[in-house]
């Protein structure tokens, strides 16, 4: 499936579907393996659940991106970040490109250790995402990148939506 889905979509769509399907599924294999009475991968997918691993395999994610922008902000220090229609340069550029990597430390650190206020960063950076594609769909039309990332994010918002209660409330 890997490779068809690579024929179709390119090398980038064979690593996202690993990172989403491929690598979850292995780490429960693992867990599975781990638990202290090994049954089911269905009772590995419980547990994984109740324990709230899926929103920390998500931070973990955070973590890996945040790692892959930095690498593409300093190989390309001319690329200018697309923000509502434009392209800023100089500092403010810096700045609208550094907010990626530093934003996605922050929430891969939150998710990872299931922190409420990583749950409203998320929200936030989630909605400055949707609007900021939205903008740029206007603008310079539908790539298939940025087709993808709005997707992409629109299923991800949801799901951390409808896994909202992971995030306890702390007094």
């Amino acid at each position: 499936m890997t490779w068809g889905l690579g024929f179709v979509g390119g090398l980038g769509s064979q690593i996202f579907f690993a990172m989403l399907i491929i690598l979850p599924w292995w780490c429960n294999q693992a867990y599975a393996a781990y638990l202290p009475h090994p049954s089911s991968q269905f009772r590995a997918f419980r547990t994984a659940w109740e324990r709230a691993h899926d929103i920390r395999y998500l931070g973990g994610l955070f973590l890996v991106t945040a790692i892959t922008d930095l690498y593409i902000i300093l190989v390309n220090p001319d690329y200018q970040l697309s923000v509502f229609c434009e392209k800023p340069s100089g500092v403010p550029g810096f700045f609208a490109k550094a907010q990626s990597p530093a934003l996605h430390v922050a929430i891969g650190y939150g998710f990872l250790n299931l922190r409420r206020w990583s749950f409203f960063v998320y929200l936030v950076y989630a909605g400055f995402g949707l609007l900021n594609a939205t903008t740029n769909f206007a603008c310079f039309g539908f790539g298939r990148i940025r087709t993808v990332f709005f997707i992409s994010l629109v299923v991800f918002t949801a799901y951390v939506i409808w896994r909202r209660h992971c995030f306890p409330v702390t007094h």
